[in-house]
């Protein structure tokens, strides 16, 4: 199970809700995100919830709850808590945050998700994916060098590429999203909450893959 969500990012005012930033925009989105505790630590931000205390705050906002409006089931196999972090060292060293807190928690790269921005899927879409590739990442370029294996779970945010050849990758992951864009994204976000709730509540995040492998959001 995931006992570890990092959300990729960089800090500082110029980049708050920057393509490059999709990861904690969707953060700051979720409807029980005043309720997490943030400290400083590990070169970041990080906050902790009990299983239980999330499937009660997912229940509480009604993102993800049973029919009959009570709390999702606690896997007996769940952790004793789930990590969020957001490392604060820009997104090209963001993997001597997630190695930090992997270590003092003694988490395993197969237990860690990485929420990031994925230029290879349109705006709208959302991908559950296990290992592979990193597209260029530079925040899963580290993140795989310090665990030394690219096998960890990745959320991953499409943003998609530049519609016009005068503007460079670099200049477009850096750039703020329209207003009609950031209409898009809270739609997407509304959607994506649930399946964030579901991933650290299920056992076998491997079952999920199947409907959210590529799943176009605003579609639905």
């Amino acid at each position: 199970m995931i006992k570890l969500a990092v959300f990729l990012g960089n800090y500082g005012k110029e980049y708050e809700k920057t393509r490059h930033n999709i990861a904690w925009y969707f953060e700051d989105s979720l409807p029980f995100a005043d309720k997490l505790k943030w400290q400083s630590k590990f070169k970041g931000e990080i906050a902790s919830v009990t299983p239980s205390e999330l499937a009660d705050f997912a229940c509480e906002t009604k993102i993800c709850s049973k029919k009959d409006g009570t709390p999702v089931a606690v896997p007996q196999e769940a952790p004793d808590r789930i990590f969020f972090l957001k490392p604060m060292t820009y997104m090209n060293l963001s993997g001597e945050s997630v190695i930090e807190a992997a270590n003092f928690y003694k988490i395993k790269p197969e237990d860690i998700m990485i929420v990031h921005d994925e230029l290879e899927l349109a705006l709208g879409f959302v991908s559950l994916k296990w290992s592979g590739g990193l597209g260029g990442h530079n925040g899963l370029r580290s993140t795989k060098l310090v665990l030394n294996t690219p096998d960890f779970w990745r959320l991953r945010f499409g943003i998609g590429r530049p519609d016009n050849d005068k503007i460079g990758v670099a200049d477009w992951v850096l750039s703020r999203f329209t207003a009609e864009q950031q209409e898009i994204m809270q739609s997407v976000f509304s959607q994506a909450n649930v399946l964030f709730v579901k991933v650290l509540l299920s056992k076998k995040t491997q079952d999920l893959v199947q409907n959210w492998g590529k799943k176009n959001l605003i579609s639905q």
